[in-house]
């Protein structure tokens, strides 16, 4: 493919970012596209297998932004020099954490590399910044509770520009491998989960390009790769050590969560047979449940596993969804409100806590998701669903003035320019002149009429 070419689908792959307003996951059903998904649990997974990579590769974990895509495929990919999105095919395939962990240490060699730096230096950051925004304002996710989710599409499926815009030489394959090792070994760990991810690509290798996993066809796979890897396994004094019982069961309560909510439910009954009473296979067995709408009894097999973790606020958090998307908002409350003072610092949780005091429809309850919605704002300034909600929650109290300026920052968060423009301009008319956020507006309607420019110049 063309560069050029590569590069104009990747723009619109872009440009197409939507929120839905349905429950769940959302996804455009008429085009190849993909679903970009949120989860507090997996992220945090995931957090804790790359922060030390990170931080032995010299990089600021607060720096790389690291999404989840939800297609089946193995893939894993970085672009804008600090942004890596895997796969949920790839985190379900992944037989331990070291496979994922491996993975995670290849990719953040390329990041800090700065391999594909100059290959997309005419994807600006204004765009950039709108698609963290999007994605940051995502609502709906494997667990978050009642929500939007985001779907990008393109015409022949994101792998395509991903194969054009975003694939490696051999060269910075090698490269990257020789990071990931040396990453790897800082942390003390073993490449042998690498290796394993290489082996179960390199089964795929007599297969058809189309029939390939998108990772194999973007990454080249040579055999030299596969014998540095084989030589870093046999001279790594980590090899052989098993990944840390708390990791193990990490990966594996993400594996059940993804296929609980991804996977039919028969292919949920053959991966965890009712012989399988252990905490993942309860776990994907009351999402499964939940999904085909056997409410009662996926309520029971969650309450179970709160009874013997009863401080486990993921655990909790399914509760209050399985609750408040069947109508069962007072309920779903305290569930939410449980999650919340055990991670109190985790804003997807307090986001799904001001979802549920909204619907609740008080006043009382509308000043309480208010303050909610505020320690959102402060870890995610650009959470499109937060403002949403602050729009709602001010709008029954009566401050316009407020309610417009969410509503112009939640158009600005979604890359909506010409409203954001238009909304900040209006509350600047209701605001206090020179006040905070007055002043806050001015800047909004500003920035956002630059980006309407920028817009009409790339036309």
């Amino acid at each position: 493919m063309e560069k050029a070419k590569a590069l104009r689908l990747f723009k619109r792959f872009l440009a197409v970012l939507i929120v839905s307003a349905g429950l769940g996951f959302a996804f455009d059903a008429r085009s190849q596209g993909f679903t970009l998904i949120r989860d507090a649990e997996i992220e945090h997974t995931i957090r804790v297998y790359s922060t030390p990579l990170f931080q032995a590769a010299g990089l600021s974990p607060q720096s790389i932004d690291v999404y989840l895509i939800q297609d089946k495929t193995l893939n894993a990919f970085v672009t804008g020099g600090s942004k890596m999105f895997l796969n949920t095919g790839l985190l379900m395939r992944a037989d331990n954490p070291s496979q994922v962990i491996g993975v995670i240490a290849h990719e953040t060699g390329h990041i800090a590399g700065g391999h594909l730096v100059g290959r997309i230096e005419e994807l600006k950051t204004a765009q950039w910044k709108a698609l963290a925004a999007t994605l940051l304002g995502i609502g709906a996710a494997v667990a978050t509770g009642q929500g939007a989710a985001a779907g990008a599409a393109t015409s022949g499926g994101y792998d395509v520009a991903v194969k054009g815009l975003l694939s490696y030489t051999r060269s910075q394959e090698q490269s990257a491998d020789q990071a990931a090792v040396t990453y790897l070994r800082g942390t003390e760990q073993s490449p042998e989960g690498l290796l394993e991810f290489m082996e179960i690509l390199g089964d795929q290798e007599a297969l058809l390009s189309s029939s390939q996993d998108p990772y194999l066809r973007s990454h080249p796979l040579t055999r030299d790769r596969v014998s540095f890897l084989e030589q870093a396994v046999r001279e790594s004094p980590y090899t052989g050590v098993p990944s840390a019982p708390e990791l193990v069961e990490m990966h594996e309560r993400m594996r059940a969560k993804l296929i609980g909510f991804l996977e039919p439910p028969r292919s949920v009954n053959r991966r965890y047979p009712p012989e399988d009473q252990s905490i993942p296979a309860r776990y994907a067995h009351s999402i499964s449940k939940f999904r085909s709408g056997y409410v009662d009894q996926s309520l029971d097999l969650i309450d179970g596993l709160i009874a013997e973790r009863p401080n486990d606020p993921y655990f909790n958090e399914l509760k209050g969804q399985i609750l408040l998307e069947n109508g069962r908002v007072a309920e779903a409350l305290p569930a939410y409100q449980k999650a919340v003072d055990i991670l109190p610092e985790e804003p997807q949780l307090r986001l799904r806590l001001a979802e549920t005091q909204t619907q609740l429809n008080t006043p009382e309850q509308d000043k309480a998701a208010l303050e909610n919605i505020s320690r959102v704002l402060a870890h995610e300034p650009n959470n499109a669903t937060a403002w949403r909600l602050a729009a709602i929650a001010h709008g029954r109290l009566g401050d316009k003035g407020m309610t417009t300026l969410s509503l112009a920052e939640m158009n600005f968060a979604r890359g909506n320019w010409g409203e954001a423009v238009g909304q900040a301009e209006r509350a600047q008319k209701i605001l206090p002149e020179n006040s905070p956020a007055w002043v806050r507006a001015s800047d909004l309607s500003q920035i956002a009429r630059q980006q309407v420019q920028r817009a009409r110049d790339r036309q």
